[in-house]
């Protein structure tokens, strides 16, 4: 096994890999950076129960993300990261030297190249991970000497690449390809999607709708609650003829942009603040991934995180019993 757990030991979880050594944390798990949404309550949520949290910079808010930086050192001492989504940096020269300056350790980049700032990054001392959502994309990041790849399959919510290749297809290529430590993304949830992209060859998961679901989630009561109520057809992929695409929680704004070849849904994204936090989930684009079929209610983060690691030892203890090695 990739770590030792005494699964009884509820509050006493300790899972040892490359990626927990790497972060400095206890289980192998990182919360998803959504704009807006991955700020100090929820990240902080995230960090105290002994994964990684992830404080936002796609939002394109700053001041407010330097105010989200400085609470969450109030609200945890335990390791968080900064992602830089690289597609929605209103000034490049400015967030390589805002972040470093925050005094994190741990940076995930995104939505771009990633020759553009692992350099500079690791150079300031901190440990990068690129989300990459092909082999090709891998390679690229692998040689611009990363630390590490979050492998993003098309099931999860969020910017995506327009030519969807899913989880169960893109891990085991990356992970037969490269000996980095990867964290899985899209399409996880629990402890059995947990062992599974362990046996895919991850050393760690990231969380995302069912961080948006959450209890500490900031977004409106109406979007959880359409996570909570989705099936498993509740979202659409929209923009394949175009950068980014998006998976989005089904709606009749979104049904309507779903087989629309010629407009970029990203010029109909929307009111965000009316979407996330009014409510109104036809005023925008809720950004959404097909998990939400699995999601049956709305649970505190560290509930989250510590049932999942549990449920993921009990899960390889399980398969181990079932079919021990000969």
């Amino acid at each position: 096994m990739l770590w030792n757990v005494t699964p009884s030991a509820w509050d006493d979880l300790r899972m040892k890999n490359r990626v927990t050594t790497m972060l400095g944390i206890e289980i192998p798990i990182v919360q998803a950076p959504m704009g807006w949404i991955a700020r100090s309550a929820l990240a902080s949520a995230v960090s105290n129960a002994g994964a990684m949290g992830i404080i936002e910079t796609s939002s394109g808010e700053l001041d407010n993300i330097r105010i989200e930086i400085a609470a969450m050192k109030d609200l945890t001492d335990k390791p968080f990261g900064v992602n830089i989504a690289q597609a929605f940096v209103a000034d490049p020269r400015v967030i390589i030297d805002f972040v470093i300056a925050q005094g994190v350790k741990f940076v995930t980049t995104s939505a771009g190249s990633p020759t553009k700032y692992t350099a500079q990054l690791k150079d300031a001392g901190l440990t990068v991970f690129h989300v990459v959502p092909t082999l090709r994309a891998a390679e690229k990041a692998v040689n611009a000497g990363v630390d590490g790849l979050i492998v993003e399959g098309a099931e999860g919510g969020g910017f995506k690449n327009p030519s969807p290749v899913s989880t169960m297809v893109l891990l085991p290529a990356v992970t037969e390809a490269f000996d980095l430590p990867v964290i899985a993304a899209g399409g996880f949830l629990d402890g059995r999607t947990m062992a599974a992209a362990l046996a895919l060859g991850a050393e760690g998961v990231q969380l995302g709708t069912v961080m948006v679901a959450s209890q500490e989630s900031p977004v409106h009561e109406n979007w959880k609650q359409a996570i909570i109520g989705a099936e498993e057809t509740s979202t659409v992929f929209l923009n394949t003829h175009t950068s980014p695409a998006l998976r989005a929680l089904r709606t009749e704004r979104t049904s309507a942009l779903e087989f629309d070849h010629t407009t970029n849904a990203m010029g109909s994204f929307g009111k965000v603040h009316d979407v996330y936090f009014g409510g109104d989930l036809e005023a925008g684009i809720a950004l959404t991934g097909q998990v939400a079929g699995r999601i049956t209610e709305s649970r505190p983060v560290a509930e989250i995180i510590r049932s999942c690691a549990q449920e993921c030892e009990e899960t390889l203890e399980r398969l181990h019993a079932q079919y021990p090695s000969r």
